[in-house]
């Protein structure tokens, strides 16, 4: 990694809900005068409550929308997309369960709540205001 996507990442952390980078991916940033759009997609890492299991990755869920904290007087929003397994043994769909995931780990009470967020909505275009 170079210096600048080094800058890049701890600019982003700064900005971002505090752990969400070790499990989403940023795939681009749009800015108007009043807003900022951060695109976030869900990394290809296998649950790991399913580390045993045969997952194949199908894919996203429709993107959701949640507002976050304003930057510099910007709306700021973060477009998430939540991927999905197909788990081959039993042909169910898997998802990652977020409520393991912040029973599991330390995380800041801003990070869990914009996990409980994100894992309520699976689907459909949905602007959530996290306080």
């Amino acid at each position: 990694m170079d210096n600048h996507s080094k800058e890049s990442n701890s600019l982003l952390d700064l900005v971002l809900p505090k752990g969400i980078l070790a499990y989403f991916t940023v795939s681009n940033i749009e800015h108007t005068e009043e807003t900022v759009n951060i695109y976030l997609s869900e990394n290809n890492i296998v649950p790991q409550e399913y580390i045993n299991d045969k997952l194949v990755s199908k894919g996203f869920f429709d993107e959701i929308r949640i507002q976050d904290f304003p930057l510099r007087g910007k709306d700021v929003y973060l477009l998430i997309k939540r991927r999905r397994w197909l788990n081959e043994s039993t042909g169910d769909t898997v998802v990652r369960n977020w409520d393991m995931v912040a029973k599991g780990t330390r995380m800041t009470k801003e990070f869990a709540a914009f996990l409980k967020v994100v894992s309520r909505f699976q689907t459909g275009a949905l602007a959530i205001t996290l306080v």
